[in-house]
């Protein structure tokens, strides 16, 4: 089964806005803000819709940087497009969803944040696009992934 979701980072200079997931997938970790594209709805309009939703920001523009392919056991895959936004308006406040936090480039707690994050975040925010492909074991870390079209590595 394969699910298209969104990933938002909101950037304001050496700051990245994350959110601690406080339930469903991924609770408990910190995560940029998105979700699923809904039936009739754009990728993009979806990436906005959830910003507002789970942060209360408005997003007036997103920059699309790429796609990361997730593999899970029992074929669940989920397809996420990601994209970076430095051009918005409002404060982020918590929600039933989120707990929003800026963070330091320098200071972002990868110790709490899905196990591939550490593999490609740092390169997306210092600019560069991410093309990536991670599979997933059953506790949830990475056993193998391929960035950048590249050979395939085996983590484990």
């Amino acid at each position: 089964m394969k699910q298209v979701c969104n990933l938002v980072f909101m950037i304001k200079g050496d700051e990245v806005l994350l959110a601690m997931k406080k339930r469903g997938f991924g609770t408990g970790k910190w995560n940029g803000y998105g979700g699923k594209v809904q039936p009739g709805e754009s990728v993009g309009a979806s990436a906005m819709r959830e910003v507002t939703e789970e942060s209360g920001l408005s997003a007036n523009s997103l920059k699309p940087r790429g796609q990361i392919d997730f593999h899970f056991p029992n074929d669940f895959h989920i397809e996420v497009h990601v994209y970076s936004c430095t051009d918005y308006s409002g404060q982020p406040v918590e929600t039933e969803e989120m707990r929003p936090q800026w963070y330091k480039f320098a200071d972002i707690p990868y110790a709490e944040m899905w196990d591939d994050d550490r593999l490609w975040l740092p390169g997306f925010l210092a600019g560069q696009d991410v093309r990536a492909d991670f599979t997933f074991d059953a506790d949830n870390k990475v056993a193998s992934y391929k960035m950048n079209d590249g050979q395939e590595i085996q983590v484990k």
